[in-house]
């Protein structure tokens, strides 16, 4: 049975129920901008995936959308950061969110989890009818007024119960393996592997260094990370911590020309053999990594890839957002946030144009290009900065001057004084420019800086 979707040139469609997709379709609600269909793919959303960073810069965003309880009761606001060798050596200990000075938290927090509390805000605000599953993208098609999308139900290949449905403008944020983005770069392929393995488990079990701690180890082929993830857990058992875990592994030389991917099922577990040795007698203060990884349930496996940098997002009344405009590789924990200032940014320039039932016809394509304009060069570097290794490569300094570890950092201050000098001159400038931020929209809004 198909429902009839009748046009409606004032409407939004998102293609994507992500993490994007469900903050671009709050931050447009909260511009004005209610008329939203979120189209998703998959035939069920539940809490997929391990643990994600969110930096106080999103957070910020988060927070003025009213989700800051929410991120409290379900993720860990970050304490610090700290960078080990692999011989269990600290190489660099940085406080993080609140303990750094800003005024907003970092959160640590499972993926998953994240993604249903922004479900739940989404069909509270905008009602449970705007988000339709087993709708998978089949083909767009645009006019100087509109733009149109087919869809099929991804269960049955046949058509979707909406089958079509035309809007004002569609926003995709449909992920690394973005349909509509291989629908204008058709010869662009498969993402682009690093030669890294990831493999990631969650693991309840007793809190290590502050209890909020995120720790960092190894070198640039090889590095583990761990820090916890659920408030909730940590509320029903105070002595005991979810902790996500990532193990990471260059497994193809780095000088391979073959960028492509191996075949990866991100939903299937896999034995932990296949890496674990490699990390034998990787300890660290109040965790040791044998048993740590021994300890999980289930375990899963993903190649470590991105994307190349596109010059164009936009097209006409289509435009690119989150992962399917600048997949990054997970180093520097940006992904999540980084898709969530696309979605503010998008939904201020949109709300700029729109007036209740009026999508002026130029001014939304003006609109999407302006937030193109805006969110293109800033991703972009950072995808290209995290393909050079981004803040991590702090650990590779060390490595590379003590590879049989050290018992004074002193040792192998020469390099890393001048890492860390750097980034701490861009946290500082990225802290006032959020407190900045926080400030006047505070001062707007007649609230409390407080959180």
């Amino acid at each position: 049975m198909t429902i009839p979707y009748p046009s409606n040139p004032h409407a939004v469609i998102i293609i994507g129920a992500g993490i994007g997709g469900l903050a671009t379709a709050l931050s447009l609600h909260a511009a004005g901008i209610t008329d939203i269909h979120i189209f998703e793919a998959s035939r069920t959303l539940t809490p997929l995936g391990v643990g994600i960073n969110i930096q106080p810069h999103a957070v910020l965003i988060l927070r003025d959308l009213g989700l800051l309880p929410a991120l409290d009761a379900t993720g860990i606001r970050t304490k610090d950061l700290r960078y080990y060798n692999r011989h269990g050596n600290l190489v660099v200990h940085e406080p993080r969110g609140i303990d750094a000075g800003y005024a907003i938290p970092q959160f640590s927090i499972h993926r998953g989890e994240l993604q249903m509390m922004l479900l739940d805000a989404v069909k509270e605000r905008l009602g449970p009818d705007r988000v339709h599953l087993d709708h998978a993208l089949e083909s767009l098609s645009q006019t100087p007024e509109t733009v149109s999308a087919k869809f099929i139900a991804r269960s049955t290949s046949l058509p979707a119960s909406i089958p079509s449905a035309t809007a004002a403008c569609l926003v995709a944020a449909d992920g690394i393996n973005s349909t509509v983005r291989s629908l204008f770069y058709p010869s662009e392929g498969p993402p682009r592997f690093s030669g890294r393995i990831l493999w990631r488990g969650v693991c309840e079990r007793p809190p290590f260094l502050t209890g909020a701690s995120m720790l960092w180890a190894g070198h640039a082929d090889q590095k583990f990370i761990a820090y916890p993830i659920s408030a909730a857990s940590t509320k029903k058992e105070p002595e005991m911590s979810l902790v996500n875990w990532i193990a990471e592994l260059r497994v193809r030389d780095e000088e391979d020309a073959d960028l492509t991917p191996p075949p990866a099922d991100w939903t299937k577990t896999v034995q932990r053999e296949s890496f674990l040795p490699r990390f034998a007698g990787w300890k660290f203060p109040g965790l040791d990594v044998e048993e740590l990884v021994e300890a999980t349930e289930k375990v899963f496996e993903y190649p470590m890839c991105d994307r190349s940098p596109v010059d164009k997002w936009t097209f006409g009344r289509v435009t690119l957002l989150g992962d399917a405009a600048h997949a990054m590789f997970p180093i520097g924990s940006n992904g999540a946030s980084q898709a969530i200032l696309d979605a503010e940014n998008l939904a201020e320039h949109l709300s700029r144009t729109y007036k209740p039932f009026s999508f002026p016809a130029a001014s939304v394509a003006a609109a999407l290009l302006a937030y193109e304009m805006e969110r293109l060069p800033v991703t972009r570097e950072i995808v290209l900065a995290n393909r050079r290794g981004g803040p991590d490569a702090v650990l590779q300094v060390a490595e590379t001057r003590a590879p049989g570890g050290f018992e004074r950092v002193e040792e192998v201050k020469g390099g890393i004084v001048g890492v860390t000098e750097v980034k701490g001159e861009k946290t500082v400038k990225e802290k006032e420019v959020i407190d900045a931020e926080i400030q006047v929209r505070d001062f707007a809004k007649g609230k409390s800086t407080a959180v």
